[in-house]
């Protein structure tokens, strides 16, 4: 799957993360949607990076999957904005 950034990054999610950041990142994605705040997003982030895939343990962030979660932050807040305005 490819993916660009709110800021212009392009990523392909085959070539660019590790097949642990890949599971992670699909929560994230749910989570973008789900998360009441950007403070829960992040805290299911922190969760499934210390649990790791298939409880493997911890897993460190690349600058890739700090990129591409820092740009879900930013549309969890403007989901949440949205929602407020209507």
């Amino acid at each position: 799957m490819l993916y660009t950034t709110q800021r212009g990054e392009s990523f392909d999610t085959e070539k660019d993360f590790s097949s642990s950041e890949r599971h992670i990142l699909q929560k994230l994605f749910l989570w973008k949607e789900l998360a009441a705040s950007v403070e829960e997003f992040r805290s299911k982030k922190q969760a499934a990076l210390l649990k790791g895939w298939n409880n493997s343990g911890p897993l460190p962030e690349s600058r890739a999957l700090k990129s591409l979660t820092r740009d879900l932050e930013e549309q969890v807040a403007r989901r949440i904005l949205a929602q407020k305005q209507d």
